[in-house]
């Protein structure tokens, strides 16, 4: 069983920060890329950021330059830094990962979801 928690999520003037973070837990293998998605209401889920096992990243663009993803493999943990909040990244902030609990399975999981709200 694998479980990935997060955590860090709350309300936040435009203009501030909030640092996010995802554990994943259970019977790991391994994990190779890491990621963050969010969904507002009445949106599609997007993506947010993505850290591969190598540490290259990406973001789209309407958070690049804002939002910065990493990771600490010691402890299968993957971060997101949000800086410059604006009312629009309102939304839940889900983690994900695409792990291995076998050496011949791959599969993405997900955390539970975690509310970010940018609001004065």
């Amino acid at each position: 069983q694998v479980q990935l928690v997060e955590s860090g999520g709350g309300l936040v003037q435009p203009g501030g920060s909030l640092r996010l973070s995802c554990a994943a837990s259970g019977s790991i293998f391994s994990i190779n890329a890491m990621g963050w998605y969010r969904q507002a209401p009445g949106k599609q889920r997007e993506l947010v950021a993505v850290i591969t096992a190598g540490d290259k990243t990406n973001y789209p663009d309407s958070v690049k330059g804002r939002f910065t993803i990493s990771r600490d493999n010691a402890k299968n943990t993957v971060y997101l830094q949000m800086n410059s909040l604006k009312p629009e990244d309102t939304a839940v902030y889900f983690c994900s990962a695409d792990l291995r609990t076998t050496p011949s399975s791959t599969r993405k999981y997900w955390g539970q979801g975690t509310q970010v709200t940018v609001s004065s």
